[in-house]
């Protein structure tokens, strides 16, 4: 995310460069919290999302701490499922979304969480852990990482019309100039809104629904995609697409044609938490990790790294209206009141993966 781009000439890439370092030297990764880190010592194996933490902060805790942490990349909360019944990795701490902690609560694939060395915790917002408390009851198991919504980027130069509704993602008009997000859930989740039914429906009629509904939309689509439809927006060779808040915030940051709606017809309001596995090696470390990301400065240098909305309420006083004051890092009550959270579908969730199937087919 926020990184020196080296392009053009030598010299432009030099004195870019320059300035990266002098940017960086700038900014303050000292401990608001206090330096609570003694050393621990051994690895740490961590699974996450993509370019999803500051890698200077993992630096610094290897630094106070002697652990040296694996960072894993997975594209989806199915692919970290998959990997984590499959790896012969053991890992300690995996950061998942809303729904599938509830399926590992579930499958009881957990540790419960000693706050007793997590006392940076007091720092997240109780608004936050309320939310969080609907898919993990009483914050047992996950504290609250990143936030966001689920929402439409969109060109002001390419798109003539107000953007309020999913509806202008079947806009004829548009034909090739709209992407759609490439995870089942989130896809079928927001034509469930367009069409009036609640994202978690266990109704398999309203699921069909929002199936064919995305196979009308087939011969105007672009395709689906993951971080490749920010850029293609950045670049103006797309005019429209779902993407989550912080990939928006990325992408507006590049490009000041571009704008992002959360639709009148509501959507997704996401929460990625950060669990202990049952299977984890290094629970010292696991506990010690957490409460390093919870340290309000920290996690101030961390969200304005990565841009996702942080639960942290001491890192929200750090930051600058330019996050504070921007409705897609910070939305109104309004915009929370027509969003929800995901839920675990149980074996229902065939069904949403059987329509998804068929909607891609007929890409």
């Amino acid at each position: 995310m926020k990184k020196c781009l080296a392009v053009l000439l030598v010299g432009i890439m030099i004195l870019g460069c320059a300035a990266c370092a002098s940017s960086e030297e700038e900014v303050d990764y000292s401990f608001s919290d206090g330096d609570q880190y003694d050393t621990i010592g051994g690895e740490l194996n961590v699974m996450s999302w993509g370019e999803y933490i500051d890698p200077e902060l993992i630096t610094i805790f290897e630094e106070e701490t002697g652990v040296h942490i694996n960072y894993v990349e997975i594209p989806s909360n199915e692919e970290m499922m998959i990997k984590l019944r499959t790896a012969d990795q053991a890992f300690d701490i995996c950061i998942p979304s809303d729904y599938c902690i509830e399926q590992m609560i579930r499958e009881d694939m957990l540790l419960p969480l000693d706050y007793s060395k997590i006392p940076n915790a007091k720092n997240i917002d109780p608004k936050m852990l309320e939310i969080s408390d609907k898919f993990d009851p009483g914050n047992k198991y996950s504290i609250p990482y990143m936030w966001g919504t689920v929402g439409i980027l969109y060109n002001t130069k390419m798109v003539d019309e107000p953007v309020d509704s999913w509806g202008v993602l079947w806009d004829e008009k548009y034909a090739g100039q709209i992407w759609m997000y490439d995870i089942g859930r989130d896809t079928i989740g927001i034509t469930l809104k367009y069409l009036g039914y609640d994202m978690n429906t266990r109704n398999a009629d309203e699921v069909a629904a929002a199936r064919d509904k995305l196979i009308e939309q087939a011969p105007i689509r672009k395709g689906f995609g993951t971080d490749n439809m920010r850029s293609s927006l950045v670049n103006g060779t797309a005019a429209l697409a779902v993407v989550y808040s912080g990939d928006a915030m990325d992408a507006i940051s590049q490009n000041e044609d571009l704008a992002y709606v959360v639709p009148k017809e509501g959507s997704n309001i996401w929460f990625d938490n950060t669990v202990i596995l049952k299977s984890a090696k290094n629970v010292e470390a696991a506990h010690a990790f957490i409460n390093f990301l919870n340290d309000g400065n920290l996690a101030a240098r961390n969200t304005e790294y990565i841009y996702y909305s942080t639960p942290n309420a001491a890192a929200m006083e750090r930051l600058d209206a330019e996050y504070t004051e921007d409705e897609t890092y910070n939305p109104p009550q309004d915009v929370w009141d027509r969003c929800e959270v995901y839920h675990d579908l149980g074996d229902f969730v065939s069904v949403f993966n059987d329509a998804w199937i068929k909607v891609k087919s007929a890409n």
